[in-house]
C-alpha cells in the first residue's frame, strides 16, 4: 500500500507549535556551559600540574640547583615564632650560586619575546634587573603604596591581618606587551596574584611568574589562576 502525505492547513500547524518560546530546547543551555567551564578548569589545572612536574624533573637533573638551595640560610622563629625564614642574603654572598640563579632564569626566558620584567618589592628588585638586561627587556618596579612619584595605578590584596596595595607607574607598560613577574619567594601567592591583576588590567600578557623559592605547603600557586609559576627551590 502506498502511503499518501497529508498536508495540514497552515493555521493548524501554527497552533501545534509551543506557545512559550522558553520551552523550545536550546543548544546553549546553562548545564552545558557549566560543564564546559568545569572541563576547561580541569584541563588548565592538569596542564599546570604537568608543567610543574616537568620543571621539577629538570631541576633535579641540573647540578646548579642543589648548590643554590644550600646557599639559602633558613632561620627559625623569625620574624615571629613558628616562621622558618628563608634568608637569601647568604645566596647573594655566594657569587657562583647567585650567578647560577640569574643564569637559570635567563636561559629559560631568553628568546621568549618578553619585553617587561616586573619585580615585586623588595627582593624582586634584586633578581629582576639583571634578568631584564640579559634578555633585552625593561625592568618595571611593582612598589608598595606612596613609594612611586607621579601618576600610578594600584591593586589591593589581602594580608594575614588586613590589606595592602601594590602600585606601578602609569605608562610604564603598554597593552599587548609580554611580561615576566619576578620575586624571591612565593608563599600564599597574594602579592603575585595582585601583580598579575595589575598588569592584566592594562592589557599586558603574563608569560610566567618566577621565584627562587616556593613554600609549597602554603599552596600559593593555586591563587595564580591560569598563570604558570616557575621556581628553582621547593621548601615545605
Amino acid at each position: 500500500m502506498i502511503q499518501q502525505s497529508v498536508r495540514l492547513p497552515l493555521s493548524q500547524l501554527l497552533c501545534s507549535l509551543p506557545q512559550n518560546p522558553k520551552s523550545i530546547p536550546s543548544e546553549s543551555t546553562r548545564p552545558r556551559v557549566e560543564f564546559h567551564q568545569r572541563v576547561t578548569n580541569s584541563v588548565t589545572k592538569s596542564t599546570k600540574q604537568k608543567m610543574a612536574s616537568q620543571d621539577e624533573q629538570q631541576q633535579q637533573q641540573d647540578p646548579r640547583i642543589p648548590k643554590i638551595s644550600s646557599a639559602i640560610r633558613v632561620i627559625p622563629n623569625f620574624p615571629k615564632p613558628g616562621i622558618m625564614f628563608q634568608d637569601i642574603t647568604t645566596l647573594l654572598l655566594d657569587t657562583k650560586a647567585f650567578s647560577d640563579t640569574i643564569d637559570l632564569f635567563v636561559e629559560r626566558y631568553k628568546g621568549q619575546n618578553i619585553s617587561v620584567v616586573a619585580g615585586i618589592e623588595a627582593r624582586g628588585f634584586i633578581f629582576g634587573p639583571p634578568i631584564a638586561l640579559a634578555i633585552g627587556a625593561k625592568f618595571v618596579p611593582m612598589r608598595k603604596p606612596n613609594k612611586l612619584p607621579g601618576e600610578v595605578i594600584s591593586e589591593e590584596y589581602s594580608l594575614e591581618y588586613g590589606k595592602d596595595k601594590m602600585e606601578m607607574h602609569v605608562g610604564a607598560v603598554q597593552a599587548g606587551e609580554r611580561a615576566l613577574i619576578i620575586d624571591d619567594l612565593v608563599a600564599t601567592g597574594g602579592t603575585l596574584s595582585a601583580a598579575i591583576r595589575l598588569l592584566e588590567r592594562v592589557g599586558v600578557h603574563i608569560v610566567e611568574c618566577a621565584c627562587v623559592i616556593e613554600l609549597s605547603g602554603l599552596k600559593g600557586r593555586e591563587r595564580l589562576g591560569d598563570t604558570p609559576l616557575f621556581v628553582l627551590v621547593n621548601s615545605a
